[in-house]
């Protein structure tokens, strides 16, 4: 009998992180927990879904990479946030200032698509 035990694959550390793609070749991992903070996202990588990016966990953004990439700093800042109480300060003036102000609009339609 072997000490490792095989475990199935939803269980398994490599399932829970998926690739996002920009429009023009940028990848980023993040948990799957993370990219499930968008409902067209969380849609896609239903297993039951029959989507291919739930066989592949690869997410493509049709967007520039540093639009696709403040998309996910703002999955990320959900994520983190979405379980903390009434009583705490959620900082979101400082998610503002991190979006340059000429891609502003190019984050929010994007957001938009993304149901975030």
């Amino acid at each position: 009998m072997s000490d490792i035990e095989m475990q199935p694959e939803s269980e398994n550390p490599a399932n829970e992180w998926v690739r996002i793609d920009s429009n023009d070749g940028f990848s980023y991992l993040v948990k799957r927990n993370v990219a499930e903070t968008s409902g067209t996202m969380r849609n896609m990588l239903d297993p039951n879904s029959g989507y291919a990016e739930a066989q592949t966990r690869t997410c493509l953004i049709d967007e520039r990479g540093i639009v696709t990439e403040k998309l996910i700093e703002y999955m990320c800042f959900k994520a983190h946030y979405q379980t903390v109480g009434p009583k705490e300060d959620i900082p979101s003036q400082e998610m503002q200032e991190r979006i340059p102000p000429e891609i502003v609009l190019e984050v929010l339609l994007a957001a938009d698509y993304q149901e975030m």
